[in-house]
């Protein structure tokens, strides 16, 4: 008994002293890889990051109300895609999929205390699960950094769980 004891404080431990940016697997962990590396690899195509006031541009394209690439991630992926831009110490939505009482969740904000700020705000990518507008994703989350390096917004994407999906995630 004291063995199995130590053995589940041991877990308990390396569960806590996990870096959250490390890669959790779930059954959606390719979905998300993939789609990250996708909206990446688009953006990238079309030039660099720039923050303009509240707008965010890739190259001459900007990004805000535009949700060509977005959908395209839904289409592929079947997952839920969003930019965000910093705004002080905020990420707000301006390119989303997410929705929220029927319309996109664009002008919402990245919630101050959840466990992917943390991430973020030390320039680190965050895996996990977090809740969004009152629904739990599997999520992915990188900073969007401009030319000289500094955070400007957030590539987000995840998969909505669904209820049996969340009951197991609540118990992890």
């Amino acid at each position: 008994m004291k063995k199995y004891f130590i053995f589940l404080l041991s877990i308990m431990f390396v569960m806590t002293s996990v870096n959250h940016s490390a890669f959790a697997r779930t059954p959606f962990s390719k979905e998300l890889r993939d789609a990250l590396a996708l909206i990446k690899s688009d953006t990238a195509q079309m030039g660099e990051p720039r923050l303009e006031g509240e707008t965010l541009s890739f190259g001459s394209t900007k990004i805000n109300g535009d949700f060509t690439l977005v959908d395209s991630l839904k289409a592929k992926f079947g997952v839920n895609a969003t930019f965000f831009v910093k705004k002080g110490d905020t990420f707000i939505r301006v390119s989303t999929n997410v929705m929220k009482d029927g319309n996109r969740a664009v002008g919402t904000i990245l919630d101050p205390s959840g466990p992917a700020i943390a991430a973020i705000r030390k320039g680190d990518v965050y895996y996990g699960f977090a809740d969004i507008l009152g629904n739990i994703y599997d999520t992915a989350y990188e900073p969007i950094r401009n030319a000289k390096g500094d955070i400007i917004g957030i590539y987000f994407v995840g998969h909505q769980l669904m209820f049996a999906e969340r009951s197991k995630a609540k118990k992890n």
